[in-house]
């Protein structure tokens, strides 16, 4: 053991597998201290007033911190928590422990960028080194087949020049063994309370009881992957919305990085070895491409991706109509699809893919309204919120990202009747709908009088009347769109 004391600021990687900072000091053979922060600024408001962090996504991360400390205490270490701002807790540590450099994977965007710097600033002064890692993709920053100011700007040839070109890295080994912690307090984690939070109470409708943790992601991997065997058929199901294998479901572990891309990678790998390789096995990996997508544009980009006009730079008038935003989260629309989905949401902190692409459409193309609140409410709610996943996917579907096909809508009627053609779906989270016949169940607005005496459904009583008409909707909204596109294109005119 050397007499290097290395700080590992754990941020959203908590593991202990293929963790880069963690290895380097392990191979160092440094005394290492890990360290985690529960950010008061993590637990504030969004712009629009929503919680920053929502009781979902905090018991996850409680849960992901408690699997981590127990994982290192297995390794003969510890993980040392505080509740206060990083430059203060690690420059606080630095001075008593004498520590030599603080290891940490590095963000991308500003709010992560912002504490980085306040680090930065704040170790000054100690002579501390920083050591900063590229983490969270499954492509490294360094082996790219281009530099960052020339990634393209369209997914599809992003994906193909890193398939031709790029190099996927073996993931770091697990270390078997810790140094002990010098005599500390590690520190109580805080309880959703302290946090300002409720405990979320589980809804037994809910895809999966999702567990915060390392061990539980790969409890999860394994179990879709190998014993249910599902991954072969990826690519058929993944388009579902009920049940706990029409998908992987590894984005929230993978959001706060208790699996990492790399090690996914490697057990389907393994899959395709040892069972079959098919257009699912390839599919999986096409998804994990799609979060390296959005985070190494958003590296290029910096805040353009969180501006109003978006990565285009496209002015759309963009509404602000409190009213109908609440019906949208609420999942009051009168169109049972999205309104299903909504409710899954808030009971739930999950949604699938497939839902999160048609309410987002709703939203956008047919209330015309601000696609930020729309983010910001997937921010403070969603168990797997990913910066710049959930952000990127938002420019997309408001049509202002740089992949956006221009005016691209979601017909609601045609999603629901290809992908919950006999309303199971709807059913299961609008239980008010549940006598309507798979005929009906996707338009209750079409309902006679007689109708709705008969199936017990009141329109305006016990579930609402549409909050928009769906194609006048549309028509208006991509007139607005298409002038502001217009104006963006010709600034001058």
């Amino acid at each position: 053991m050397s007499d290097k004391r290395v700080l590992i600021w754990y941020r959203n990687d908590l593991r202990v597998h293929d963790h880069e900072p963690l290895h380097l000091a392990v191979k160092a053979q440094a005394e290492i201290i890990p360290v985690y922060c529960f950010d008061p600024r993590q637990f504030g408001k969004t712009s629009f007033g929503f919680p920053k962090t929502g009781a979902f996504r905090a018991q996850f991360l409680i849960e992901s911190i408690t699997d981590l400390r127990q994982s290192l205490q297995q390794l003969g270490s510890d993980l040392i928590v505080r509740s206060d701002f990083p430059e203060t807790v690690i420059s606080e540590l630095v001075k008593q422990f004498k520590i030599d450099a603080v290891y940490y994977y590095r963000e991308v965007t500003s709010e992560e960028l912002a504490v980085e710097a306040a680090l930065e600033q704040a170790l000054k002064p100690l002579g501390v080194a920083l050591k900063s890692c590229w983490g969270a993709t499954l492509y490294d920053l360094d082996d790219l087949p281009f530099p960052i100011s020339r990634i393209p700007e369209v997914f599809t040839q992003f994906r193909k020049k890193v398939e031709k070109n790029g190099t996927i890295y073996a993931s770091f080994t697990t270390p078997k063994r810790l140094p002990s912690l010098p005599k500390v307090d590690i520190g109580e984690l805080p309880t959703l309370q302290v946090l300002g939070l409720e405990t979320p109470r589980f809804d037994e409708r809910a895809v999966l009881k999702f567990q915060g943790g390392e061990t539980a992601g790969i409890t999860r991997l394994k179990n879709y992957i190998w014993e249910e065997d599902c991954l072969k058929d990826y690519k058929e199901t993944r388009n579902g919305m009920l049940g706990g294998n029409y998908s992987s479901k590894f984005s929230p572990w993978l959001a706060m990085g208790c699996l990492s891309p790399r090690f996914i990678y490697d057990q389907v790998q393994d899959y395709e070895e040892h069972r079959v390789k098919n257009d699912s096995t390839y599919w999986l990996v096409f998804e994990l491409l799609w979060r390296d997508y959005f985070r190494f544009i958003c590296l290029k980009h910096g805040n353009q991706i969180f501006r109003l006009s978006g990565l285009q730079g496209v002015p759309i008038p963009w509404k602000k109509d409190w009213e109908r935003f609440e019906r949208w989260q609420t999942g009051t629309t009168g169109f049972p699809l999205v309104d299903a989905n909504m409710r899954e949401l808030a009971a739930t902190g999950f949604m699938s893919n497939r839902g999160r692409q048609n309410v987002a459409s709703f939203l956008t193309k047919n209330l015309g309204i601000n696609w930020k609140m729309g983010a910001e409410w997937f921010e403070s709610v969603l168990i797997d919120y990913d910066v710049c996943s959930n952000w990127g996917n938002w420019n997309y579907t408001a049509g202002v990202g740089n992949d956006a096909r221009g005016f691209r809508y979601f017909n609601i009627p045609k999603q629901a009747k290809d992908y919950d053609p006999n309303g199971d779906y709807v059913k299961h989270w609008l239980p008010e709908l549940v006598a309507l016949p798979a005929s009906k169940v996707h338009e209750p607005w079409t309902l006679l009088p007689v109708e709705q005496k008969r199936f017990g459904v009141q329109l305006g009583v016990n579930y609402p009347h549409p909050v928009v008409d769906l194609m006048k909707s549309v028509q208006s909204n991509q007139k607005i769109y298409e002038a502001a596109l217009n104006k963006a294109k010709h600034p001058l005119r």
